[in-house]
């Protein structure tokens, strides 16, 4: 997400964090560079405009200038001004402020993901929200338009309305209404039909639907990997119906960034979700902040821990924390880390949340580390017996054998395997000898984990779930 603009904009700071003083000259040169980076990245050239005249009116300030630490005020700055971009520092929630049901109207062009977008906010709204959900799918165009979101329905376990054919949309969202009233349904969501491009007929047809159901929220999904063309799409859509918000779609995949920084300047519209990825959870509220640190390399610290909270189940963590205050770790227990990372979405989006590791994130990529890493150590563990797990100093040279050829891997990539156990074993002994749980936390005050023992988060290591976490950067990789 935003890698290409995040890299440039990064080369950038770094030169402007490397001076001791800072020029006017030097501020407009880097200014110069952050222009060309946003409009490689298709961000609009009337919104690159604004922001660029806005940071450098105060860059070039005397406050900034003969601050201590001026390349470091100029992030800053550039931060406030993209977190206003993306649409300000609060985040823009669902107004769900009204009778039931609720009506929230899905509408975008055919192929925007405008059917699964809607599939997963509703997932959300019962998961997160603990809202009884109804959906109802109007496209009586595009061929088994309905029958994907009765399937998608089963799928996220939410009712849909029940396929009558030959219905017209209008007719289709009445009966809608008066099923989600019957059943005293909270939220009912409106799955209305695509075309592939904006016409006439499609905007009377939604603005009809929109007067029989009085929709409380109208969100546009469009898909950011093209780029302008959604932006403009959203300007369409504004122009005939009343938006209230946006969902961008692939997020994931966008590497430039161009439709979210350019979508609320250009349509006044907030982006309220971004999907990140083809998993019906994979729907995130959007919130400016967050995304504004990931594009400067600032990290979203508060992302992960929300992504590890999903991926931890409560039982398992707390058997975790009883094994580590007895100081026992065994391959069963690094067994279940590494499935809690790739839960989370894996090396490179841990790496891409965590401050300052844009390099270290790089590194791994030039060097072949990937998920596959996961994968491969997964296997060899799953080449062993339940005895050799718990009892690791089982393993002689026949067994590591065994479970090389079992994994399709090296007996060397078996001892790395063991080699990174091993360490992790002494740093769960030494919180044993620290006096468990409540001696770890003392150890924030003086320098962290990092500090006391490398093997839980030295360079390299990455962050623990349930206390520890592998260091990956001396397992083998092979591509």
């Amino acid at each position: 997400m935003f890698d290409t603009l995040s890299d440039r904009l990064g080369s950038v700071f770094d030169k402007l964090r490397g001076r001791g003083a800072l020029k006017e000259q030097d501020v407009r040169d880097a200014m110069r560079e952050v222009r060309i980076a946003l409009l490689e990245a298709d961000v609009a050239l009337p919104v690159v405009r604004r922001f660029i005249d806005d940071v450098t009116e105060q860059a070039v300030g005397q406050s900034v200038l003969r601050s201590v630490t001026p390349g470091q005020q100029v992030v800053k700055i550039v931060n406030d001004a993209l977190v206003e971009m993306l649409g300000g520092a609060e985040t823009a929630e669902l107004d769900l402020n009204a009778a039931p049901p609720v009506v929230i109207m899905m509408v975008g062009l055919q192929g925007s993901g405008k059917t699964t977008s809607t599939a997963k906010l509703a997932k959300l709204l019962k998961e997160k929200h603990g809202k009884k959900v109804m959906m109802a799918s109007l496209d009586v165009n595009r061929p088994a338009a309905q029958d994907q979101l009765k399937v998608l329905g089963e799928q996220v376990d939410v009712a849909t309305l029940p396929i009558i054919a030959g219905q017209a949309p209008v007719d289709i969202a009445t009966r809608a209404l008066q099923s989600a009233k019957l059943q005293a349904v909270d939220v009912l969501l409106l799955d209305t039909a695509g075309r592939l491009h904006v016409d006439q007929a499609l905007m009377d047809e939604m603005r009809a639907v929109a007067s029989i159901s009085v929709p409380k929220e109208t969100l546009l999904v469009v898909d950011s990997l093209t780029g302008q063309d959604a932006v403009n799409v959203a300007q369409s859509f504004a122009g005939q119906v009343d938006l209230t918000g946006v969902i961008l779609t692939r997020m994931d995949g966008d590497a430039r960034g161009g439709a979210a920084l350019s979508m609320r300047a250009v349509t006044g519209k907030p982006i309220k979700f971004a999907g990140t990825g083809e998993k019906l959870d994979a729907l995130e509220v959007f919130q400016p902040s967050r995304v504004a640190g990931r594009i400067l390399g600032m990290g979203d610290i508060v992302s992960m821990v929300e992504k590890a909270a999903q991926a931890i189940e409560a039982d398992e963590a707390e058997r975790m924390a009883a094994r580590m205050a007895k100081g026992q770790f065994d391959l069963n227990d690094l067994r279940t880390q590494l499935k809690q990372m790739q839960s989370m979405g894996g090396l490179g989006a841990l790496a891409g949340m965590m401050p300052g590791m844009k390099k270290a994130k790089a590194a791994m990529q030039q060097g072949g580390m990937d998920d596959r890493v996961l994968l491969r150590m997964d296997a060899i563990i799953g080449s062993m017996t339940p005895k050799e797990r718990l009892k690791p100093d089982l393993l002689n040279a026949k067994r590591k054998i065994r479970i090389a050829k079992g994994s399709g891997t090296q007996v060397q990539d078996v001892n790395k395997l063991l080699k990174m156990h091993q360490e992790m074993e002494r740093a769960m002994k030494q919180i044993k000898k620290m006096g468990g749980l409540k001696g770890l936390g003392a150890l924030f005050g003086k320098g962290g984990l990092g500090a006391a023992m490398p093997g839980l988060g030295g360079p390299g290591g990455l962050p623990g779930l349930g206390g520890g976490a592998p260091d990956l950067s001396n397992f083998l990789n092979k591509k």
